[in-house]
């Protein structure tokens, strides 16, 4: 069933329901604000692409989602592969792969394939999401301390010695930034869980930067002003050469974008007791992720964290969801320039705290209890996202798993005997 939850919920729609949504929407808005200018930094790209994506991407998602109550956007999964697109192919191959893989998963979700994606085996799943969050807290060691260095590279292997190498260029005022940032957000996110403390630890920090004047770089001094609106739509220049080379990026942004949308929906489901439509779900993502291209956006899914934020702050229909977009864009509109002064190490702090919810340490024992088989999937699976390449990972986790999971129903069907009769 490919019906977006929204035309569903709108019928027996209320006042009441109304106000949940609507301070709902404005703290997912609080919370996505300094994600989605982190994660595109991060990314390699201009911060503003970052709140277009939230905007369109995110309102995209909750007008055609299968969910009651999912959030849409940019995520920190899809950090190490904008990062490698862009440096291989430029932001332009990043806007075209995006647009090839929203037209993919829409296939997908004709063909009814969301069931099919929920089969991936977790161990690969798991691998590859801690293998994502060491590379993105790696990358942001840079900002973290403020190290002097022009770029880092994609690569792993090279961004270890390189930061190692610039240690004596450390700058004691962003460290203590950060380290402000890092204790605002995780103090407010144990005292008021439901509080938007990412957006106060960042505040509070960058205010420190601003009154004291630190020698600490801010998104404006780097990157300059951010915009005050939506961009004019467009279309990336299309060749079929273009199309061939990017067509591996456009499998890989189309694959993590629908696992991670529907691991997202199946965490909702859990927490508010429902049930999403997958196949809804996957069009849903195509057509974020086309809009997300057409206004020069980064690729976006379902967001874990702001999904759960929003069910938390009593989200309960797809509205909440547009609420939140449109919050962005007002944001967007009247207060671009403030969000200018958000300091890079705070930044820096936010994304550390990302990457380790990200790893989801809490299940780590469970990882260690599960089957040989299932943990050294994982940890291959780790080991190549880390230290060779996403695509490879996968590849190789997915075709693993598969022949793991034959290779258990074949010694389940050899332990069977015939009853004597």
């Amino acid at each position: 069933m490919r019906l977006p939850k929204l035309l569903t919920t709108i019928r027996t729609y209320d006042a009441g329901q109304f106000l949940a949504d609507l301070l709902a929407g404005l703290t997912v808005a609080m919370v996505a604000l300094p994600l989605s200018l982190a994660i595109a930094i991060a990314s390699g790209a201009d911060p503003s692409t970052g709140l277009v994506t939230a905007v369109v991407a995110g309102f995209l998602i909750s007008a055609f989602g299968g969910s009651r109550v999912q959030i849409g956007g940019p995520t920190g999964a899809f950090i190490v592969v904008v990062f490698s697109i862009i440096a291989e192919h430029g932001y332009d191959g990043l806007v075209l792969a995006t647009l090839m893989a929203g037209l993919i998963l829409i296939v997908a979700g004709y063909f009814r394939a969301g069931r099919l994606i929920a089969h991936v085996p977790e161990a690969v799943v798991n691998g590859f999401t801690i293998g994502i969050a060491i590379i993105i807290a790696t990358s942001q060691i840079k900002d973290f301390l403020g190290l002097r260095l022009d770029h880092l590279p994609a690569d792993f292997i090279e961004t270890v010695p390189m930061l190692a190498g610039a240690t004596d260029t450390l700058n004691l005022a962003a460290l203590g930034v950060a380290v402000v940032a890092l204790i605002c957000i995780l103090v407010l996110r144990r005292l008021a869980p439901r509080f938007p403390g990412l957006i106060v630890g960042l505040a509070a920090a960058s205010a420190l930067v601003v009154a004291l004047n630190l020698p600490v770089d801010t998104i404006q001094s780097r990157f300059g002003d951010l915009p005050s609106g939506l961009p004019m739509p467009s279309l990336p220049d299309v060749s079929f050469d273009r199309i061939a080379e990017l067509l591996p990026s456009a499998i890989i942004i189309a694959f993590l974008a629908g696992v991670e949308s529907l691991l997202s929906a199946m965490v909702a489901d859990r927490m508010i007791g429902g049930q999403h439509r997958p196949n809804a779900e996957l069009t849903a993502q195509g057509i974020a992720n086309i809009g997300s291209a057409f206004f020069g956006g980064l690729p976006a899914t379902g967001a874990i964290a702001r999904t759960a934020t929003n069910i938390r702050a009593g989200g309960q229909t797809p509205v909440a969801g547009l609420v939140h977009a449109l919050v962005l864009l007002v944001i967007m509109m009247f207060a671009a320039p403030a969000a200018g002064y958000l300091a890079m190490p705070a930044l820096a702090a936010l994304l550390m705290v990302t990457a380790w919810n990200m790893s989801e340490p809490h299940r780590w024992p469970e990882y260690l209890r599960a089957p040989i088989g299932d943990r050294v999937l994982l940890v291959i699976t780790l080991l190549l996202t880390v230290f060779v390449d996403l695509t490879v990972a996968i590849g190789v986790g997915v075709a693993l798993g598969l022949a793991l999971r034959l290779a258990r129903r074949k010694a389940d069907d050899s332990d069977w005997t015939p009853p004597e009769r």
